[in-house]
């Protein structure tokens, strides 16, 4: 089975790859290295059945691509000190990259898994959400180049679903951490990690109390797998029922909730050595005060919920950060 992975070289692209490799299939990886790093393939880059593009999705037609079988959309800067440098870019390789996606699949009757988020739903109104929840989202805020870039690709998806009977599946992701993540990324995690190792104030913006619910990598990447697998007749049967989506979409995430203080706190916890202090900062524009998915749908399509405990993933991205992140990329 041939398989391509758009955003290849970033955190979970690159996880994604390895999980597909093990798996004996063959991959193509395209990355214009933005965010991504060709350090994240090292363990597999010598694979021969794998092959990397420095290429960026915006660029790219469907003709300058062969035929797959799978195809794994995972291509736009996610981290808001990324996406925020660079926002007409990123909106653009929302919509160019899940086009470009959606015309071979369209054209090969290839099937698509296509890299959504929690930041659909903005500052929710609703907790914890659910996919039938439409959200509460700034059109103009300084996130909306994402937000609204991948409310745009989940319009591209559902209409190419109705209108062409792609064999699409969306996955809204939730707060997602582990080995590879850029260090300089400007998420919670690595933020707090870094700090930490570096004996810096750990940085909380406002008063800490904000939630979020943090998800291992090997746990996303499982329910990648899982997704792709189910036969799309079981897609028909299972969504555009009364209570589901009308087209297949999902949230993964750890319905675990964690204060953003309560993960500072354990950060310093797995890093004893740390000389480290609490400091606390304005509360950014926009940004969530709660965010908790709710993951009924794929406990029951899927029989997937998360394994890893936070401690546990904390720790082994630790380590990783301890020997990685000071000669990154």
């Amino acid at each position: 089975m041939k398989c391509l992975v758009t955003g290849a070289a970033g955190f979970l692209g690159s996880h994604l790859c390895e999980r597909l490799l093990n798996e004996g299939r063959e991959v193509v990886g395209v990355d214009n290295l933005y965010t991504g790093s060709e350090r994240n393939l090292r363990g597999f880059s010598g694979n021969a059945r794998f092959t990397f593009m420095k290429a960026d999705v915006c660029d790219l037609k469907s003709e300058d691509l062969g035929a797959f079988d799978e195809i794994y959309n995972l291509a736009c800067p996610a981290s808001p000190v990324h996406y925020q440098a660079r926002p007409l870019f990123t909106s653009l390789t929302s919509v160019k990259g899940i086009l470009l996606c959606l015309e071979l699949a369209k054209r090969d009757g290839s099937r698509l898994l296509h890299a959504s988020t929690s930041e659909i739903y903005g500052d929710p109104l609703v907790h914890p959400q659910e996919e039938l929840y439409w959200g509460n989202v700034n059109t103009i805020g300084i996130r909306s180049c994402y937000d609204e870039g991948k409310r745009m690709a989940e319009t591209f998806v559902a209409d190419y679903v109705r209108l062409y009977d792609v064999d699409a599946r969306m996955v809204r992701i939730f707060n997602t951490y582990g080995p590879r993540m850029h260090p300089q990324d400007g998420r919670v995690v690595s933020n707090f990690i870094m700090q930490a190792l570096k004996g810096e104030d750990i940085t909380i913006y406002g008063d800490g109390s904000q939630t979020r619910s943090f998800q291992y990598c090997d746990d996303l990447i499982e329910a990648f797998v899982r997704y792709m697998a189910a036969p799309k007749a079981r897609m028909r049967e299972f969504f555009g029922k009364p209570g589901r989506p009308a087209v297949p979409v999902l949230n993964t995430g750890n319905p675990g909730e964690f204060t953003i203080e309560e993960l500072a706190k354990m950060t310093l916890e797995l890093l004893p050595e740390s000389k480290s202090r609490l400091a606390y900062r304005p509360l950014p524009g926009d940004d969530p005060k709660k965010r908790k998915p709710d993951i009924s749908l794929a406990k029951e399509l899927l029989g997937w919920e998360p394994k890893v405990p936070l401690a546990e993933g904390l720790a082994k991205t630790i380590e990783y950060f301890r020997v990685a992140a000071f000669s990154h990329p």
